[in-house]
């Protein structure tokens, strides 16, 4: 038998056995690698395994079931990762260029972050968007163009009121089914909600292989208790409506960035779960920028929720709390000392501001050199950013940070003032690849 059809034949097999490999639960992979050796008849070298996918991988022969070469770090990756326990894979056997790029470890090791970095978590989208996140939509595809492809959609309506929508990649040709969706979602009022929520059913039902909703602000996150017979509770009608969602054979993933209460988390079940973000991150380089010293929270529970995430920048960290004197409500200062500080204010959320405003009025009592204020989401319903602004009458702040989670709130926020906007982009794309 020469060498010339052994390749071949072990070309053929090692691509099936890889692609299988790819979908099969681990424990069953390397029983299978074990049963692809015997097959090929390699008579326990397994030294010789290499250099036949080096092989499988770099020949351009159009052999049957032939691997596309986008796939070929996947297929061998999945290969050599249930032989780990077996072999020691050495660079030299593989030609330049087709040496997986992950490390291969035992299965007992923790991975590294050489790993993290070249793991499989890169997948490619194929993005639907609402209509007021299609800007970031666009983005996307011209940064990551590899990774990102965006379809427009119509969202119309007909003379009736009811919807009327075209959901894009599915005409002239259908290039959604078996692909990953990404769906980036803004519930800013309940027609658009229910919009997108019909949307979403639709994707699942056309033999999508996931869909991950990106929903960076939860709008109903404040509402997940009630007080009296008769409220509803609009954070657990959110929740049923998300977690009874058609299946496509694998969980939704909701995508949320600093949800307020984090026991919402809990509502959902069965078809979605939810993975939580948060934004804190993105607000580093200013911190360092603006040197600022000081975070303030204001109150126990956002110090309590926000505080270990500054750790690493060694800054003085300041509670302030509500106290009642009567029927009269006042800010405090309750642990930390902001005099002589540059203070940055941290919330996850800002509606009409009056806390965020007493709060920094506490603080410049106290003598802080300067306060300046950071929320993920800016609600500020009926335009009460205004009374922020350069000349409002809780013109406090220095700095006025947010991030474009509500873009219909954002995109009209002054240019030239106080506020400024953090976008998300690219942290979306690391939280989508890193979970």
């Amino acid at each position: 038998m020469s060498r010339s059809f052994l390749c071949k034949t072990a070309r053929k097999t090692i691509v099936i056995v890889g692609h299988a490999l790819l979908r099969i639960p681990p424990p069953w992979k390397s029983t299978l690698a074990i049963l692809a050796l015997c097959i090929v008849n390699l008579q326990s070298t397994v030294a010789f395994v290499p250099p036949l996918v080096g092989a499988v991988f770099t020949q351009s022969e159009d052999l049957l079931p032939a691997a596309p070469l986008k796939d070929s770090n996947k297929i061998a990756s999945a290969f050599f990762g249930s032989l780990g326990s077996f072999t020691r894979i050495h660079s030299k056997y593989f030609p330049c260029g087709t040496k997986p790029n992950i490390r291969i470890a035992a299965r007992s090791s923790v991975p590294s972050n050489e790993m993290m970095e070249g793991n499989l978590q890169e997948r490619r989208y194929q993005i639907i968007a609402a209509p007021v996140c299609e800007p970031m939509a666009r983005r996307l595809q011209i940064q990551y163009p590899e990774r990102f492809r965006f379809h427009p959609t119509y969202w119309g309506k007909f003379p009736d009121g009811t919807d009327n929508i075209e959901v894009g990649g599915f005409q002239p040709h259908n290039v959604m089914a078996g692909e990953h969706v990404l769906f980036l979602a803004s519930f800013h009022n309940n027609d658009v909600t229910l919009s997108q929520f019909q949307v979403m059913v639709m994707l699942l039902q056309s033999f999508i292989e996931s869909l991950t909703i990106v929903l960076p602000f939860y709008p109903v996150g404040t509402m997940e208790r009630v007080s009296k017979e008769g409220q509803v509770a609009t954070a657990n009608t959110y929740a049923q409506m998300f977690s009874n969602l058609p299946s496509c054979g694998r969980p939704t993933r909701l995508l949320i960035y600093d949800l307020h209460t984090l026991q919402n988390r809990f509502y959902l079940h069965g078809n979605s779960i939810a993975s939580l973000q948060t934004t804190i991150p993105i607000l580093f380089d200013e911190i360092r920028q603006e040197k600022i010293d000081c975070v303030a929270f204001p109150d126990d529970g956002a110090a309590k929720r926000f505080a270990h995430m500054f750790a690493p920048l060694t800054l003085e960290l300041v509670t302030c709390g509500k106290t009642r004197d009567g029927d009269k409500r006042a800010i405090t200062v309750q642990d930390g000392n902001p005099k002589n500080k540059r203070v940055l204010i941290v919330d996850d959320l800002v509606q009409t501001g009056g806390t965020l405003y007493e709060c920094g009025v506490a603080l410049k009592a106290l003598g802080a050199a300067s306060v300046s204020a950071f929320v993920a989401h800016s609600v500020f319903p009926n335009e009460s950013w205004k009374r922020f602004s350069r000349g409002g009458d809780r013109s406090v702040f220095e700095k006025f940070w947010t991030t474009n989670s509500i873009p219909t709130v954002t995109n009209n926020l002054p240019k030239e003032d106080v506020f400024v906007v953090l976008d998300l982009l690219e942290k979306i794309v690391y939280d989508l690849d890193f979970r």
